[in-house]
């Protein structure tokens, strides 16, 4: 399906010289795993070079490209301590600092008498101008090949600098020059090149403006990844509504049960969601609709009138969820449900052993658990069904076009129906899920209480601490959610294993720990 002319962007980063397996799990961390993916991964910042003043006027603090002479080395005398060179012109000493260092590498770099053109931050110690690991270091002839504006991309742990603007360079070599699709008109008003010469130009900022997404090159980048997104959802959706639908209606004998045995009353906006729902399985085009709703107004319930409207009419139905820890909880909220209305459900996760899982893939093949609530592991290759109808698929932003489509290949002309707790405006909604039906949810079931929203600093732990002590007496229960799951070196957040740790011994025996992919 992919043009030819692609193939070397979609080729693995592997393939670019000198990546090898370790260094390939380091790009796709970085980047992603294929050539493209360095493409798209932009300077955040740049270096600029051009400031080349005699030694005497370089001003500490700065960037400063210098050419000197090598006066002598100073090699130290322990380990702890630096490498030094002398160097000078006829202005003024700059000290060369390495720590460290190799000295057969630096007198081989930095020869005694001989003119070097250095680049880098000068600093002063002391009395003295020094300059600590140069970025560059080449004989007066190279000077030209020290790139003036220098481009600074984001990193990660395992590669450095010079190799990810190597890398760049190296998939920037494998860009093809590409048939203009835009409208050349359109382009001139825009003031925007050709695709590769814009992105070329993303990736060699001369100035500081450049590096915004609203200059021409990178708001033309932005333009074509948006314009090949919205037609690459239209031909999903074209290609969905081509194939014809099959009509699902059922008399809602069992919804009337689950509502039946309901503590509350559903809301107007559930009720308006569920009558949109049944409407688009009773016509005989296939069902793609998004509903959208805040975490606690009741988007598990609806889906379920849904899934009970595909059982009715003898047909099956399946509610993915991202992680375990999501669908067990789909689970222990529908199954209680669908008991009351008679219907078996199933739960399907990855964890699930050989001899738990048979018997629950073979009630989906023979039709005899008509309910499925899992993980990925619903669109595995061993999982098939009988006559899967509806495909309801939770956080779908979680998961990617082809895997919505496994699932739904599953079954013949299956409606689709995605869930979020994301709130987004209509143009935003049209973006990131095509011209999707959406249902909303725009209030609560009664007695949900109000969200009380508060912060506070890390000075007053103590204070959450104890306000969780107050609350676990009460007989409530308390979700600590933390951002990392184990403590990092660069980013200055909670780690949930270290939370865990610091909770277990103030709560002793009831702190529990869990993860995203739990």
């Amino acid at each position: 399906m992919r043009p030819q002319v692609l193939y070397t962007l979609f080729a693995p980063a592997r393939s670019l010289p000198g990546v090898g397996p370790r260094l390939a799990a380091v790009v796709e961390k970085l980047a992603g795993p294929r050539v493209v993916d360095l493409l798209w991964h932009l300077p955040s910042g740049l270096i600029d070079r051009r400031f080349s003043p005699k030694v005497a006027a370089a001003l500490p603090g700065t960037v400063a490209t210098l050419t000197v002479r090598v006066l002598g080395h100073q090699p130290s005398a322990s380990s702890r301590r630096p490498y030094r060179v002398v160097c000078a012109d006829d202005t003024g000493e700059l000290v060369l600092v390495f720590f460290h260092a190799r000295a057969d590498y630096l007198v081989k770099v930095l020869p005694e008498g001989a003119l070097r053109v250095v680049s880098g931050v000068v600093e002063r110690y002391g009395q003295q101008l020094q300059m600590t690991h140069p970025d560059h270091i080449v004989e007066e002839a190279e000077r030209d090949g020290i790139a003036i504006v220098e481009p600074v991309y984001p990193l990660t742990a395992g590669l450095t600098a010079k190799q990810v603007v190597k890398l760049v360079r190296a998939a920037l070599q494998r860009a093809p020059e590409l048939v203009e699709w835009q409208d050349p008109a359109f382009n001139d008003r825009q003031r925007w090149k050709p695709w590769r010469a814009a992105l070329e130009d993303a990736h060699a900022p001369g100035e500081e403006t450049e590096l915004s997404p609203m200059s021409p090159a990178r708001s033309r980048l932005a333009y074509d990844e948006l314009l090949a997104n919205q037609l690459a959802l239209a031909l999903i959706r074209s290609h969905q509504r081509g194939i014809a639908g099959r009509v699902i209606r059922a008399e809602g004998k069992l919804a009337a049960r689950v509502l039946e045995s309901l503590s509350f009353t559903l809301t107007a906006s559930q009720d308006r969601a569920i009558s949109e729902i049944t409407a688009d399985m009773a016509s005989d085009a296939r069902m793609l609709r998004l509903l959208q709703g805040d975490v606690g107004s009741g988007k598990t319930v609806v889906a379920l009138m849904a899934m009970l409207t595909a059982v009715e009419s003898g047909a099956q139905a399946a509610l993915m969820a991202p992680t375990e820890i999501l669908a067990r909880q789909h689970f222990a909220t529908i199954q209680p449900l669908t008991a009351a209305a008679g219907v078996e459900v199933a739960l399907l996760t990855g964890r699930d052993k050989a001899k738990s899982r048979k018997p629950i893939l073979e009630g989906f093949a023979d039709g005899s658990i008509p309910l499925a609530v899992g993980t990925h592991a619903l669109f595995q290759e061993s999982v098939a069904f009988k006559d899967l109808a509806l495909a309801v698929i939770d956080e779908q932003h979680r998961f990617g076009v082809h895997q919505r489509l496994d699932l739904a290949a599953k079954g013949a002309a299956v409606d689709i129906l995605v869930m979020t707790a994301t709130p987004i405006p209509r143009t935003l909604m049209l973006t990131s899920y095509g011209d999707m039906d959406a249902s909303k949810l725009l209030e609560k079931p009664p007695g949900r209480l109000p969200v009380d929203t508060r912060a506070v600093p890390m000075e007053r732990l103590d204070d959450v601490v104890a306000g969780v002590a107050r609350s676990l007496e009460a007989g409530a229960k308390v979700y600590w959610v933390c951002p990392l799951v184990e403590e990092s070196d660069v980013l200055d957040v909670n780690a949930a294993e270290e939370r865990f740790h610091h909770l277990s011994g103030v709560f002793e025996g009831r702190v529990g720990l869990v993860g995203g992919g739990f």
